[in-house]
C-alpha cells in the first residue's frame, strides 16, 4: 500500500508520523521552479532550504548553481529521503535535522544569502514562528523565498510577489487538481 493512503490511525499503530515530506506540495513545487528559472536567486551562493521535505527546493538550488546548500528537516524519515534524492539526482548538499526555529540563524554551520520556505505557513503557531524566522533573515539582508497556494496563515502583507505558477496536485492532498500557486519574497 501507498504510504500517503494510509491513514493517521494506520500510521500512528505502526508508530510512524504522518509523512508529510513524502509529497510535493504545491508550495514547494513552484519555488523549485522559481529557482530553475531564475538561478540567480541562488546560483554561486549558500543557501538554506528550510523544512526541505524529501528536497525538492534543495536539489532546484544545486541544479540552478548554488555553492553550497543545506537542507534542514526535522522529521528523520525526511532526512533518510533527502540523503536519497539528492543521490537520485545526482546531487551533493549538506543535510541536517537541526530544528532551526529553535537555533535561529547562529546556529546554523554558515550564513546562508538565500532562504526557501516551500508550504510552511498550514498551522497557526508554526505559521507565526517561521514568520519570525523568515523576518530574522530579512532583517540581516537575506533573500527569503517563500512558495505557497495561499493556505490560511500566509502573511501576504509582510510579501512581495514574484511569480504564479498553476501546480498539478491530486485530489487526495489538496481541494483541486491544479493550484494557483505564488512565489513570494518576503519583507519582514
Amino acid at each position: 500500500m501507498d504510504l500517503w493512503k494510509l491513514t493517521e490511525q494506520e500510521l500512528e499503530t505502526l508508530g510512524l508520523p504522518l509523512p508529510f515530506w513524502a509529497f510535493a506540495w504545491a508550495g514547494g513545487q513552484a519555488l523549485a521552479r522559481y529557482v530553475l528559472d531564475q538561478p540567480e536567486t541562488v546560483a554561486g551562493k549558500s543557501v538554506l532550504a528550510f523544512a526541505a521535505g524529501a528536497g525538492l527546493e534543495a536539489i532546484a538550488a544545486v541544479k540552478s548553481g548554488a555553492a553550497r546548500v543545506l537542507a534542514t528537516e526535522i522529521d528523520p524519515f525526511a532526512l533518510v529521503a533527502l540523503e536519497l534524492n539528492a543521490s537520485m539526482n545526482g546531487v551533493s548538499l549538506e543535510i541536517s535535522g537541526l530544528d532551526v526555529l529553535e537555533g535561529g540563524l547562529a546556529a546554523l554551520p554558515f550564513r546562508p544569502e538565500t532562504v526557501l520556505l516551500g508550504d510552511v505557513f498550514f498551522e497557526r503557531p508554526l505559521a507565526d514562528r517561521v514568520a519570525d524566522f523568515a523576518a530574522s533573515c530579512t532583517d540581516e539582508g537575506i533573500l527569503t523565498l517563500v512558495g505557497d497556494p495561499g493556505r490560511s496563515y500566509l502573511p501576504t502583507n509582510r510579501m512581495e510577489s514574484l511569480a504564479e505558477y498553476r501546480v498539478p496536485t491530486t485530489r487526495a492532498l489538496e481541494d483541486a487538481e491544479v493550484k494557483k500557486t505564488r512565489v513570494w519574497r518576503f519583507l519582514g
